[in-house]
């Protein structure tokens, strides 16, 4: 067994802790959903899954329905949504919490409202896409789970 050799430094007192969810999007053929970020926000033209970040009074489950109706223009519920993986990663002004969660079952065709390009990827081509470092472990574990 080989496992990636990871430094965690301990949490700042300057950077806050923030939660966002996503979501895999698999659809019939086991492709995954990926939506690069667009131009103007931080990252651009990296791509990742997506998701957004849990308002106050949301669960995460929650907040993965709105922001998929938001951002894709799918329907789904709490109800077809199971966790999958997280993921933890120090950015430098903030320690990112992301449950991920996986996800079979929506209503619609994904489109972007967002101004992001979307691509389905078969899991042997995840790792060709350039995600955000918190993306980039999560790879490993669709891998195996898909």
């Amino acid at each position: 067994m080989s496992c990636i050799d990871v430094t965690v430094p301990p949490l700042a007192p300057n950077r806050p802790l923030l939660l966002v969810v996503a979501a895999a999007l698999i659809d019939r053929e086991g492709r995954v959903l990926l939506a690069q970020r667009p131009e103007g926000k931080s990252m651009a033209g990296l791509w990742e899954f997506p998701g957004g970040k849990v308002d106050p009074g949301e669960t995460p489950e929650q907040a993965l329905v709105r922001e998929l109706h938001e951002e894709l223009g799918i329907d789904t519920s709490v109800g077809c949504l199971w966790p999958l993986a997280f993921a933890s990663h120090g950015y430098e002004k903030f320690q990112l919490l992301m449950p991920v969660f996986g996800c079979r079952v929506w209503q619609g065709a994904p489109i972007s409202r967002e101004n992001q390009q979307l691509a389905w990827v078969p899991k042997d081509k995840l790792r060709d896409y350039p995600m955000p470092p918190a993306d980039v472990n999560l790879v490993q574990t669709l891998w195996q789970l898909l």
